[in-house]
């Protein structure tokens, strides 16, 4: 987001459960950063994970941290435990999904648009 006329980018500061909230690939998220903010370099959802489905990305990078709970993440079908404050990074075209009770701040770089969300096959 940048002022008019200007090119500095405007600071972002928003507070969970006044932002939009909706369902994902992945579960129900809350837009904190998002396709709201069209100048944002990256996006950040709040992500309930809830029946999350196999997918990649080719362009965008994604971070993982989950905030509360425990659950598994599986990237390119090896599954790995997560836990509160666990961290994973995850690199464009590694299939992942996520399975557990898991509230995970899920980062996407650069933001990840329709056009970057590609369902992978279940095994």
């Amino acid at each position: 987001m940048t002022t008019s006329g200007s090119a500095t980018p405007l600071a972002i500061v928003r507070h969970e459960g006044e932002t939009p909230r909706e369902r994902s690939a992945c579960g129900w998220r809350e837009l904190l950063i998002s396709r709201q903010d069209s100048d944002a370099p990256a996006w950040v959802h709040a992500v309930d994970i809830d029946g999350a489905k196999l997918h990649y990305h080719k362009r965008a990078t994604e971070l993982y941290y989950v905030l509360d709970g425990d659950g598994v993440l599986l990237l390119d079908g090896v599954e790995h435990a997560m836990r509160t404050g666990s961290v994973a990074l995850i690199p464009p075209g590694v299939v992942h999904g996520a399975k557990g009770r898991m509230r995970v701040l899920v980062v996407g770089i650069p933001d990840i648009g329709d056009d970057d969300f590609f369902l992978a096959a279940e095994e």
